[in-house]
């Protein structure tokens, strides 16, 4: 194991199992006070072409190995990661901002992943089999994958697509964040291990990084998941050349809390579930509606839960709230306080945004605003959480249904019929009853309407890294 337990002071791209540098480097900034990170390569399309060139080399040898032997070595990987854990954890709390209990939990979750999808079975299924002939459906790997990671999860989902790729034949070269680099480059260098060369790469590189990638004729598929904006750039440039691609895109959750639940119970779930990563997850509760029953107790009961969230450094103890991850996310998030003053909003708790150090920004809840007020319309990305009336079941599911978006819901409610009818006809890619934000490598995750096109993770995640190849198989000619 000795061998595997990486030097986290210098950063390098992978390519073809070498590291290597660029000419001109950048760095990342630490969210919680705004300090430089580590130097990172810039790389060139120069570097982008040889990472395919290796990649597409690669796919001929690794598409032929079996199941079991891709399984092999993905465990080998989640028990390198696993030797690494601690040390990775930090880095993600350095370049994230997230407070290290949640980075230790997102890394830990890692290796589960990549047992767990590696451990699903893809089908052969026979369509038909008579004396003259047998129709069979198989599925084969695409070729070339490019891994489009984001900043909040930059662990987790970074693992979920490089599993998926190579445990069905792919081979795949991960594009980190500009903004968290360092845990994706040290999780493709342990990768290097596990793996020929070729299989697994990462690239670093700053905005013109992505399109490059989206543009270039020899990646064959195309795994992004980010803002709504983004994702449409991304398909219309993978449109040039038919590239496959799953967007897995923004979100604004709504949770549905019907007046028979336990508040004491229900309170510090639902406090959690609207907050962790400062907000800063697609599927976190960003809309909350209580019906009014019982609003104004549970309303009381939730800022008083809220206040006991600690803010601060994510290295401190018993820190919840740690920065938002970068500069242009602060700013977004207090240009949207600002409408808290425009649209005569009021706060039950928070509501400014003051000056600190790093980009740190305290829970807000904002008291039954309107359904039109930009706090309910917009994903904020922020800790800002609207809370809402409501009283009629057809009403707040229609309001629940309202936006463009549908990536997450869901219902609290002690009757379980009750709440899975309301379930039923929620328009999201996942709905929980009685929890929010429940994820396992084996249930597949996407969006409905503008949160996104295909689904990661589950068989319908790993199909998606394959092509459906129909066999008609004549006995005699």
């Amino acid at each position: 194991m000795a061998s595997h337990v990486l030097d986290f002071s210098t950063y390098y791209n992978i390519i073809d199992n070498k590291l290597t540098s660029t000419a001109i480097t950048r760095h990342g900034i630490n969210p919680a006070n705004a300090q430089p990170n580590p130097e990172v390569p810039i790389s060139t399309q120069a570097d982008l072409d040889q990472a395919v060139e290796a990649a597409q080399k690669a796919f001929k040898i690794w598409s032929k190995t079996s199941f079991e032997e891709r399984r092999a070595a993905l465990h080998a990987y989640a028990d390198a990661i696993e030797a690494n854990a601690e040390k990775l954890a930090q880095i993600l709390t350095m370049e994230q901002g997230k407070p290290l209990t949640q980075s230790s939990a997102e890394v830990g979750m890692a290796p589960g992943w990549i047992r767990g999808l590696s451990a699903l079975e893809i089908p052969r299924n026979v369509i038909e089999e008579t004396e003259e002939k047998t129709i069979i459906q198989r599925y084969t790997p695409i070729g070339v994958a490019a891994a489009i990671v984001p900043w909040n999860f930059p662990v987790l989902l970074a693992i979920g697509k490089i599993v998926s790729a190579v445990y069905t034949g792919n081979t795949v070269i991960v594009k980190p964040s500009p903004f968290t680099p360092y845990c994706g480059l040290k999780l493709v260098e342990l990768a290097t291990h596990s793996f020929p060369p070729g299989v697994v790469q990462c690239l670093s590189g700053d905005d013109t990084l992505g399109p490059m990638i989206t543009e270039h004729p020899g990646i064959d598929k195309i795994s992004f998941t980010g803002s709504i904006l983004t994702g449409k750039r991304v398909m219309a440039s993978c449109a040039k050349t038919l590239k496959r691609v799953t967007l897995e895109l923004g979100g604004n959750d709504p949770a549905i809390i019907c007046e028979d639940v336990d508040i004491d119970a229900v309170i510090p779930k639902v406090g959690i579930l609207s907050y962790l990563c400062s907000a800063q997850i697609c599927m976190m509760i960003k809309r909350l509606y209580v019906h009014e029953k019982i609003y104004d107790e549970f309303m009381e009961k939730l800022v008083a839960f809220v206040k006991t969230l600690k803010v601060g450094d994510g290295t401190g103890a018993d820190i919840f709230f740690g920065p938002v991850q970068n500069k242009m996310q602060y700013e977004k998030a207090k240009e949207l306080f600002g409408s808290i003053t425009t649209e005569n909003l009021k706060a039950a708790l928070g509501g400014t945004i003051e000056d600190s150090t790093g980009y740190f920004i305290h829970p807000t809840i904002i008291d039954n605003p309107p359904e039109d007020s930009r706090v309910v319309h917009e994903e904020p990305f922020a800790p800002i959480l609207p809370v809402l009336k409501w009283s009629d079941e057809e009403d707040v599911i229609d309001r629940a249904n309202a936006l463009e978006t549908g990536l997450g819901s869901s219902v609290w409610c002690s009757d379980l019929d009750r709440a899975s009818r309301i379930a039923d006809q929620l328009q999201s890619g996942v709905v929980w009853v009685n929890s929010h934000f429940q994820v396992a490598p084996n249930a597949p995750f996407g969006g409905h309407k503008q949160s996104g096109m295909g689904v990661e993770w589950g068989l319908s995640g790993l199909l998606a890294y394959c092509n459906s190849q129909t066999q008609w198989l004549n006995k005699s000619p």
